[in-house]
């Protein structure tokens, strides 16, 4: 079972929320790659963040070890081991749980799925995943934002509690590319009328890509330490699931492959990604919630977020809200995240008509680095796409960050019918600006505190 802290018991104890961090998720393997120095839970300036971390319940494991080559896995990187490691990871399930151990060298699998109360810890090993795509099983996932019946991700696992992937391993997606490939939504969109099951994807004539890691419909998951590599799509995908750590991962930053956003949780509850180096050629925290009729269908939002620590290098948001947000996005919080590269926004947040949903108590504080387009950018008119579904945006705050490059600074508009509610901005610093001015449109409640755009303290 795993070990859970309340906020009471910490307090009566004299732990503080750092403690409680501190007793319930392991210290990341010193092998964790990261450019950006640790940043404890006890730093979050808001009380409602720091809860969310003391409440996010990790899981825990019985001391024992179930070795892979113990059920004839073979670190020689031409083996097919996808049959040893699902041997050991039933065995480790059917003993009650402990740790499925895979030693240092270069595995060849197809898809891995997890069970409860089973902890995948790679020992310095290579996972390198298979392009035989018989090898990854149709199973549950979602499209962006929509529910369908696709090949596996490269791990997998659905309706389990208690699991985790951790150690300083490494996971290598780039043989995948021979069947990983396609993003045909559109025909998709045309079999939201029928249940989920029967709208299957392989053997349809239309393709989707799978995600990398995903863990659905789970409660208490961790992924920690590990290096994502070569990745087709989303990299960290956890959906429909409550409590999940993300802490000392390393996603791919590479332009070799489109979408490839450094984790993506949707329509979850309690999240802590942390001290974490997300790279991405797209988003790096993408917040969602479904998408348009299929999102209505399922209608489960996703909150209660805390990001912290975190170095991203991905070119699109550093903290995106959408644009599948049609369940709904509320209580974000990210603190002292670096933005490296050329990411276009620090935050981004968009939906239109026909998508709806809303992004309410986003917050950010500091933040640093630069951008490419602007600081922050709001948007109910995202691809033009119209509806009957206005989605309630405000209120957002950014606090105590700055940057030293940008386009401009903010660009944030509601509709003439429906207008953002609340953008708040107070101790910032924002220089290299090539366009001082900002744009509000149909926003109410726009207040500024001590913001400087070079070196100018200004006004809404």
């Amino acid at each position: 079972m795993a070990k859970r802290v309340s906020r009471r018991q910490v307090l009566i104890g004299g732990l503080g929320v750092a403690g409680a961090v501190a007793a319930t998720v392991p210290a990341r393997p010193a092998s964790a790659r990261s450019t950006t120095v640790a940043v404890s839970a006890a730093d979050l300036p808001w009380p409602h963040a720091r809860a969310i971390v003391a409440e996010t319940v990790v899981p825990s494991f019985p001391p024992v070890t179930f070795d892979v080559t113990a059920f004839g896995a073979k670190n020689d990187g031409t083996t097919d081991n996808t049959a040893a490691f699902r041997r050991a990871i039933e065995v480790c399930n059917a003993a009650g749980g402990g740790t499925v151990l895979v030693p240092p060298g270069t595995y060849l699998t197809g898809a891995i799925r997890l069970r409860s109360n089973v902890n995948l810890r790679l020992a310095g090993a290579t996972l390198m995943f298979s392009g035989d795509e018989s090898r990854y099983p149709v199973v549950l996932t979602r499209y962006e934002g929509i529910e369908c019946m696709n090949r596996s991700p490269m791990i997998y696992a659905y309706g389990e509690r208690n699991i985790a992937l951790t150690g300083d391993g490494t996971l290598d997606a780039a043989a995948t590319s021979s069947w990983n490939k396609g993003s045909d939504r559109a025909w998709l969109e045309t079999q939201v009328s029928k249940p989920p099951q029967q709208r299957v994807v392989p053997g349809s004539g239309h393709a989707m890509r799978s995600a990398f890691v995903e863990p659905y419909h789970c409660r208490n998951v961790l992924i920690q330490g590990v290096t994502l590599r070569n990745s087709m799509f989303w990299q960290i995908h956890p959906t429909l699931c409550r409590n999940v750590t993300v802490d000392g991962v390393s996603t791919d930053p590479s332009t070799a492959h489109n979408n490839t956003d450094g984790c993506d949780p949707e329509s979850c509850d309690h999240v802590v990604i942390r001290n974490c180096d997300l790279g991405a050629h797209d988003d790096n925290v993408a917040i969602k919630s479904g998408r348009d009729a299929d999102g209505r269908r399922v209608d489960v939002p996703c909150q209660n977020i805390v990001v912290f620590g975190c170095q991203m290098n991905g070119n699109w948001g550093a903290i995106t809200c959408g644009s599948e947000q049609t369940g709904g996005i509320r209580n974000v919080y990210a603190y002292r995240n670096a933005l490296v590269g050329a990411t276009k926004f620090a935050l981004y947040v968009k939906s239109n008509t026909q998508r709806g949903g809303f992004s309410q108590n986003i917050n950010l504080d500091s933040f640093s680095g630069t951008v490419n387009r602007a600081y922050a950018y709001v948007t109910m008119t995202y691809n033009g796409q119209t509806g009957s579904y206005p989605p309630a945006f405000g209120p957002f705050t950014i606090t105590n960050s700055s940057s030293s490059s940008a386009p401009r600074v903010f660009d944030v508009s509601g509709l003439p019918s429906d207008h953002v509610r609340g953008f708040a901005v107070s101790n910032c610093d924002f220089n290299g600006v090539a366009d001082p001015s900002n744009a509000f449109n149909h926003v109410d409640g726009v207040v500024f505190n001590d913001v400087k755009i070079n070196g100018r303290t200004v006004q809404p």
